[in-house]
């Protein structure tokens, strides 16, 4: 049977009900319920070992809840990243356009058939799908993740594991599925992917749930977060920075309500305390016990603690410059130089990030200013006594399985005292509890954070990242931002992370062409350079399968497009401001029912105040409803 292709609207709204989930005995959701409307791009966000992952396979059918229930429409198709990537030796542009399932089937079908009428079905069909820009539309997602044309055609088996995952990636994203799920997208891209990937899910016409702790592409690219937080799922509107605010808020606004609900219940109960068997008091004592019995309990907001992450500082910086190159090359291969004609000074205070696409040679770079690999031509002259720290993705695997962090530091402080090894592991950000976990079963960010502290050891003048943020989340992130700032030294860093670059570097170096040069920029307008290159090569791959409209008539159908939305336009402007004042009423009532005082003073009034919060907070929900499908309409309409 054939997937049904259907619309966003179509599609209709994915509930989550009372879902609760265990994983090895450890409940990761506990009756969690969320709504996403049709057409929303949702950011699910949480720590790392919350469960997101797992809700995903709950959504996909891979794993049965505990209770709860997931309403997805009938014949809405689901598409995810496949597990395994292709190693085929079918070529990527082939293997990325067999994954739309009925294309594929349908030209199949027309291979064979015989009925006049069933022909007749599958060539409209094959018109409705847009079948005969298959082709283009692969070619232009390929190249959106760094494939050219030449690599197009070569077979995945050629290609190593990393970017194997980008074709899985760019399959699932020319499938184009009704509800797709996107778990850590980034982690195989570079920065010019990233970009590319961010403007694509922004102006993807059906619903996207992405799990991501790229602060940058949860602010640009959805329109809402989900936050998987104490076994719970709260949906916000907006973007990153916006949830943190209304979080932060919503956190202060629940600090202040306990306090004061414990005051008044602590005045309660020591009135019943003292009152409660004495005859002249026996009522007013049993009337306090039924209002400590509705005032009910304000739960107090659970902060999770993130270790902090420190690189010790040099004990000496050397004289600037500390590294000098003079029309330098380098490469694998003495002669062949992957890298030539570099220029180009690092002084002792430099925060430096290498910017260009994988493949053109930021890592061979690194590896040259590091010492791993010899300059081939020209001259590199380094500061005398220069000590350098290196950390790269790829030495996760050098770690010693069956060995805790604790036996990694000893081995490089064989002499110290057991306190003084534990107190250098936990600058590296490792929890008391995880210091004598061996090394295999560690998570991912943990085996970062112990390898960056290795790295960084022996206080180094200079220090070089390359991909650090791959398995840290939000907050280890920013744990790593506040370590580089802090940081007395040196620093080359190689990250997809552009938060992380624009909270950390001053200068931007370009490695692209067979060279490496400064960057006269900011990362902004590197961005709006990589999106505008990778628009106009869909452009150019688009103008080989349609036929090319004029300048005049673009234009003129441009300022058509706009007329037309401007009531959608106003419209969406219209809920904005709507949802920001039922937002503040909310805020406002919330106040007030904070206030124990006013249960006991005026329950009348306490009764009004909840129903007109409920219904101010159906209202808001309705709104913000209206305002996703519309923000989806009109984006798709702007895009298409």
């Amino acid at each position: 049977m054939l997937w049904q292709r259907v619309s966003a609207k179509t599609a209709g709204m994915i509930t989550i009900t009372d879902l609760s989930a265990r994983i090895a005995g450890r409940l990761l959701l506990d009756h969690a319920s969320v709504t996403l409307p049709a057409g929303t791009k949702a950011g699910l966000v949480g720590r790392n070992g919350a469960g997101k992952s797992t809700l995903f396979r709950i959504i996909t059918g891979d794993m049965a809840s505990e209770s709860g229930s997931v309403s997805i429409p009938k014949n809405a198709r689901i598409g995810q990243v496949a597990q395994e990537a292709p190693g085929t030796e079918e070529s990527l542009i082939t293997i990325v356009m067999a994954a739309d399932k009925e294309r594929s089937a349908l030209l199949a079908e027309a291979e064979t058939a015989t009925d006049p009428n069933r022909i007749a079905e599958i060539q409209v069909r094959l018109v409705d799908i847009d079948a005969h820009s298959a082709e283009a539309r692969a070619a232009s997602i390929l190249a959106g993740l760094g494939f050219d044309a030449a690599a197009q055609l070569r077979p995945a088996s050629s290609f190593s594991g990393g970017w194997r995952m980008r074709v899985a990636l760019a399959a699932v994203l020319f499938a184009q599925p009704d509800l797709l799920l996107l778990d850590e997208p980034t982690n195989y891209l570079d920065l010019e992917g990233t970009m590319w990937l961010e403007d694509y899910v922004r102006r993807y016409p059906h619903t996207v749930i992405v799990i991501s702790h790229d602060r940058d592409m949860l602010n640009n690219a959805v329109n809402s977060i989900v936050h998987l937080d104490q076994q719970k799922l709260t949906f916000y509107r907006g973007g990153y920075d916006q949830f943190e605010r209304q979080k932060a808020e919503a956190d202060e606004l629940q600090m202040k309500a306990k306090a004061k609900s414990d005051a008044a219940r602590k005045h309660i109960q020591s009135y019943i305390d003292r009152f409660r068997y004495k005859a002249s008091k026996a009522r007013q004592a049993q009337s306090r016990i039924k209002a400590l019995e509705r005032m009910g309990t304000v739960s107090a907001v659970v902060e999770d603690h993130v270790q902090q992450i420190t690189f010790p500082a040099p004990e000496k910086q050397p004289a600037s410059p500390i590294v000098a190159i003079s029309k330098g090359g380098v490469g694998y291969t003495p002669g062949q130089p992957i890298l030539k004609n570099i220029s180009l000074r690092i002084d002792n205070d430099d925060r430096i990030a290498l910017l260009g696409s994988n493949g053109n040679g930021k890592s061979t770079f690194a590896k040259l200013i590091s010492g791993r690999l010899s300059i081939d031509g020209g001259e590199m002259k380094l500061a005398p006594s220069l000590s350098i720290g290196f950390f790269a993705q790829h030495q996760l695997d050098d770690l010693i399985p069956n060995e805790s962090p604790v036996d990694h530091v000893r081995r490089l402080m064989p002499d110290a005292p057991e306190a003084k090894v534990r107190a250098r592991v936990a600058q590296m950000g490792l929890a008391t509890e995880k210091m004598a976990t061996a090394a295999k079963d560690l998570s991912g960010g943990e085996k970062a954070r112990l390898l960056m502290g290795l790295a960084a050891f022996h206080a180094p003048n200079l220090l070089i990242l390359d991909e650090p943020t791959n398995h840290l989340d939000i907050d280890s992130r920013r744990a790593l931002i506040e370590a580089l700032n802090d940081y007395d030294g040196a620093v080359i860093l190689i990250s997809h992370d552009r938060h992380l670059i624009e909270a950390t570097v001053d200068r931007l170096w370009l490695v692209n062409e067979g060279t490496v040069k400064p960057f006269e920029g900011d990362l902004e307008e590197y961005r709006d350079l990589i999106v505008a290159s990778g628009r106009k090569k869909d452009d150019k791959i688009q103008a080989s399968s349609d036929e090319p409209a004029s300048k005049a008539d673009q234009r003129k159908a441009n300022a058509d497009k706009r007329a037309s939305l401007a009531p959608l336009k106003k419209k969406i402007n219209e809920i904005e401001s709507l949802t920001g004042k039922l937002e503040k009423l909310i805020q406002a009532l919330d106040k007030e029912l904070a206030d124990p005082a006013l249960y006991e003073k005026a329950p009348a009034k306490a009764a009004s105040k909840a129903k007109e919060r409920g219904e101010a907070a159906a209202k808001l929900s309705a709104a913000e409803e209206e305002w996703l499908m519309l923000s989806s309409e009109y984006e798709e309409a702007m895009a298409g």
